[in-house]
C-alpha cells in the first residue's frame, strides 16, 4: 500500500484495537441507517456484493442473512478490525460466503483482491467519513461496478438541521475518532456519477444527522 494508506491503516489499528470487544455494541446506538442500507441492497440471484471498510463483519454478517443466494467480500484497511471480522464470520457458520481482504479503497481493485472484474453492488457504511482520499474511493466504486451495479452510502451529515450546540458536541466527538462529514458529499458523487451514467439518489436524514445515497446506471 501507499504510504499515506500505511500510515492510516496504522492509525486505524491503534486507534479501534482497544475497543474491538465493545465496538459493535458502542456504535448501534449512532450510527443510524445501516440496516435500512441493507436491507434495500437486493442484489441479484448470486450476485456479489463488497463492503468498503468493513470493519468487524457486523454488516456483512447481517447481509449475507437476508441474501443466502449472494457471495460477499469486504476490505479493510486494518488488519485488527479484519481479524476480529475473520472470528466474527467464523463464528456464524458464514465463511464460505464471506470473503474478506487487507488493502487500500483509495486504488481498489477487485480483481486483484477477489478474482472479480466487476460487482452488482457496493456499500459504504460510516467509512467515508473515516478516509482521508474518499473521493478516490467514490471514483474506484463506481468502475467497479457491474452493467446494472449500485452504490449505497451511509454516513454523518453536515447536521445543519439540527441545534448548533448539538452540532458542535457531535462534531468534537467525533473529530476525536479522525471522523469528519463530508458536507460536499452529494456534489462530489454527482459529479463522479454523471460521466459513466449514474443517476444519483441523495437524501438527508434524522435531521441532517445522516446522508444517505445511491448511484445507480441508468
Amino acid at each position: 500500500m501507499p504510504s499515506s494508506s500505511l500510515s492510516n491503516a496504522t492509525a486505524m489499528d491503534s486507534m479501534y484495537g482497544w475497543q474491538i470487544g465493545i465496538y459493535d455494541f458502542t456504535r448501534k446506538y449512532y450510527l443510524l441507517g445501516r440496516d435500512t442500507l441493507i436491507n434495500e441492497l437486493e442484489p441479484p440471484p448470486s450476485g456479489t456484493v463488497l463492503e468498503i471498510g468493513c470493519g468487524t463483519g457486523r454488516n456483512l454478517i447481517q447481509a449475507a442473512k437476508k441474501y443466502p443466494t449472494a457471495r460477499f467480500y469486504g476490505l479493510d484497511v486494518s488488519q485488527v478490525m479484519l481479524d476480529e471480522a475473520r472470528a466474527s464470520i467464523l463464528k456464524s457458520g458464514l465463511a464460505d460466503r464471506i470473503h474478506l481482504a487487507l488493502g487500500d479503497a483509495g486504488s481498489l481493485n477487485t480483481e486483484a483482491l477477489f478474482g472479480l472484474k466487476k460487482v452488482d453492488r457496493i456499500f459504504c457504511s460510516y467509512t467515508l467519513s473515516m478516509i482521508p482520499q474518499w473521493t478516490d474511493v467514490l471514483a474506484h466504486a463506481l468502475q467497479s461496478l457491474e452493467k446494472n451495479g449500485v452504490l449505497s452510502i451511509v454516513d454523518f451529515g453536515a447536521m445543519n438541521e439540527m441545534p448548533k450546540w448539538i452540532k458542535f458536541v457531535l462534531s468534537t466527538w467525533l473529530k476525536t475518532f479522525s471522523v469528519f462529514a463530508r458536507p460536499d458529499l452529494e456534489s462530489v458523487l454527482k459529479n463522479l456519477a454523471e460521466p459513466s451514467k449514474f443517476d444519483v439518489d441523495f437524501k438527508s436524514r434524522f435531521r441532517g444527522y445522516a446522508y444517505y445515497a445511491k448511484a445507480k446506471r441508468h
